[in-house]
């Protein structure tokens, strides 16, 4: 039987954490591959980290930490163009729908849905003039509790207090998701009559547009919050529309929001 002193232990010890393979650490100290993969079952055990334990994976079950400005700007992207639909075995896919014309908001939709659930993979389904952005787990319906059949403008969509919570603390992320998904930033015009000539005259406006006046609510109580001044702008009887047009106010979402790019 072979022994190995207490320095090579250290030296293979060393290696694993590093990264190296249980295989390449055997040949390079001319050690067996059982015997490196057993040190590596006692060093992992003893750091708490022994295969087997459970790897915490959802803020509400778990514990674990969430990054709340990225889960702020999701939660508003969830309720304007967000699913979650049950495929199997307890998994479910959060999907958000972007219209390609906007890269950079696929790629801060990823990044977002990256940072709140760090362990699961986030892909892009091509779609015709649209990309779903997607991710499988056993817990986005704990993340997003407003989940349920049916649209979402044909149930009542009200926030738990936990996300209250976070949105309270995080609430432009939140309105920027908001816009981002179902809002946009536009140039309107109309013209006056100044010294007797009718002059053209253009300016900035915010809108968002959601059939749930529940998502609607919770978009307006935010701005209300922001010292953000908003009006309803009915289209054919449907108040369906809210705008923010005053300068101040467009200054102030296009500080923390901006137009989608």
């Amino acid at each position: 039987m072979n022994f190995h002193g207490t320095d090579v232990r250290q030296k293979a010890l060393t290696l694993l954490r590093g990264g190296a393979r249980n295989a390449d650490v055997a040949r390079k100290l001319n050690v067996p591959a059982g015997t490196i993969s057993y040190w590596r079952h006692l060093d992992r055990a003893k750091r708490g980290e022994c295969p087997g334990k459970p790897i915490p994976h959802c803020p509400r079950c778990d514990g674990r930490d969430l990054d709340e400005a990225a889960y702020a700007y999701l939660l508003g992207l969830y309720l304007g163009d967000g699913c979650v639909n049950h495929h199997r075995r307890g998994v479910y896919y959060l999907r958000i729908a972007c219209a390609d014309d906007w890269p950079g908001l696929i790629d801060a939709c990823m990044e977002a849905m990256r940072r709140v659930c760090p362990a699961n993979k986030v892909c892009r389904v091509q779609r015709q003039g649209c990309q779903y952005v997607t991710s499988s787990s056993k817990h986005w319906p704990c993340l997003f509790p407003q989940h349920g059949p049916g649209k979402k403008h044909d149930r009542t969509i009200a926030l738990e207090p936990w996300q209250q919570e976070i949105v309270d603390a995080h609430p432009w992320e939140f309105v920027r998701g908001l816009i981002h998904s179902d809002g946009c930033r536009l140039t309107n015009w109309t013209t006056r009559l100044v010294a007797g000539e009718r002059k053209r005259y253009e300016y900035p406006r915010y809108f968002f547009t959601n059939k749930s006046d529940d998502i609607r609510q919770l978009y307006t109580d935010t701005l209300d919050t922001l010292g953000v001044i908003w009006t309803h702008c009915t289209r054919q009887g449907n108040p369906y529309n809210i705008s923010v047009a005053r300068k101040a106010s467009v200054a102030l979402m296009d500080t923390h929001v901006g137009p989608k790019y």
